[in-house]
């Protein structure tokens, strides 16, 4: 991390405890106020999850688990900046991702989909790469390009990590109705009800 980076993490991380400290409702509103203007950004938010890890690393030990993510993150990264995003960062068989709209995030995880698909015909298939996707828009607080947090992350994680078949992508409804005329893919409306949350969203039909 370059130094710039890293005073810029510092500042943040350190905001947040003043706002943790401070016993004055106004000030700390003022604070919040003040961690938006440097940090916020509004975007699309895209979560990718590798479907059926836990059980292969179980089967096939951590060294076959680490060389599947590598592969997914060698192939992921391209893609995503081909389609304007950026990746946020790796973790675990995760990919965060960030894009300038929702249509943009679309096409990316389509194209993911259709890139691990061509691999998968040339390998063994318990060396196949499926994945799940997530989608949201909306503020987040994007901390160097390296981290970021929010009601659209939130989202984006539950739709791609705990309701996503391999395959899908799941895009909230809200930011699906904001380019819906723009895309090629029909949309299916689909809603869940997770850890006490309802969530209106749409499954991208694209095969």
């Amino acid at each position: 991390m370059s130094q710039t980076n890293q005073r810029q993490s510092e500042r943040f991380f350190d905001l947040l405890l003043d706002y943790s400290g401070e016993p004055d409702a106004a000030k700390r509103q003022s604070i919040e106020q003040e961690i938006w203007a440097e940090f916020g950004v509004k975007c699309t938010v895209m979560v990718l999850d590798m479907a059926g890890f836990s059980k292969l690393a179980q089967r096939h030990g951590v060294v076959h688990y680490l060389s599947m993510v590598r592969r997914m993150q060698v192939t992921a990264q391209p893609v995503i900046e081909q389609h304007g995003g950026t990746v946020v960062k790796f973790e675990a068989d995760d990919c965060f991702a960030v894009f300038p709209d929702t249509r943009r995030a679309i096409n990316a995880s389509v194209a993911l989909n259709q890139a691990y698909d061509a691999v998968n015909i040339v390998t063994p298939e318990l060396l196949d790469i499926r994945i799940a996707c997530g989608i949201d828009h909306g503020d987040v607080l994007l901390i160097n390009d390296a981290d970021y947090f929010g009601n659209p992350v939130n989202c984006a994680c539950k739709l791609g990590e705990d309701l996503a078949r391999p395959g899908e992508i799941l895009v909230a409804k809200d930011a699906a109705d904001l380019i819906a005329a723009e895309l090629s893919f029909e949309l299916k409306p689909v809603n869940f009800s997770i850890s006490g949350l309802e969530i209106e969203a749409y499954s991208v039909q694209y095969r």
